[in-house]
């Protein structure tokens, strides 16, 4: 008998816990990035940090000493460069804005792809129609972003004029949301 209730009992820790792991799959709703999976369950930086599209921006927050700020609480919504939209820049850029000595104008760009708040694409898309077409976005930087629809697509216009569009939304992480985009954002 107590062989019986041992198995019973084994049986429906087994459903329990299979039940559990499938429930957690479902809230761990996956957007590849960069050949990657980014898990809803870790930070910005441990996601980003995965995605071989974005080797780039994981080297430039490290060096600006951002990983800490990026991997807090948040929430934040983060527009990220692809290392294609870092290698568009004219050539040397990426490497002078590494240089320990230009820290702060490093750290003054990337914090300028960082709005507060958890802005996925339809909270935009909302702001843009109630912005009648464009909607202002407040940088962590000082600045400010333009979000417009080109379409179907969320356009992100910066301070200078430049214009990167939103390759893949919604990428989200436990402090925020990452959408990627193709040209790097430029404050004042």
């Amino acid at each position: 008998m107590r062989f019986k209730m041992f198995v019973t009992m084994s049986v429906v820790a087994a459903a329990v816990s299979m039940a559990a792991a499938q429930d957690m799959a479902m809230k761990e709703k996956t957007v590849m990035v960069g050949g990657a999976a980014m898990y809803p369950s870790k930070t910005i930086v441990a996601n980003a940090a995965n995605s071989k599209d974005h080797t780039t921006l994981v080297t430039a927050v490290k060096a600006a000493g951002l990983v800490e700020t990026l991997s807090g609480a948040g929430p934040f919504t983060v527009f990220a460069p692809t290392n294609d939209a870092f290698a568009a820049l004219p050539a040397g850029t990426v490497e002078t804005l590494l240089k320990p000595e230009n820290k702060a104008t490093l750290t003054k760009i990337l914090t300028y792809h960082v709005v507060a708040g958890r802005w996925d694409a339809a909270g935009i898309a909302k702001k843009i129609k109630d912005g009648k077409g464009t909607a202002e976005l407040p940088a962590v930087s000082g600045g400010k972003l333009w979000a417009m629809m080109d379409g179907a697509d969320i356009v992100v216009k910066d301070e200078k004029g430049n214009v990167a569009k939103v390759t893949i939304s919604n990428v989200y992480q436990s402090n925020g949301v990452i959408h990627v985009i193709n040209k790097v954002l430029m404050p004042n």
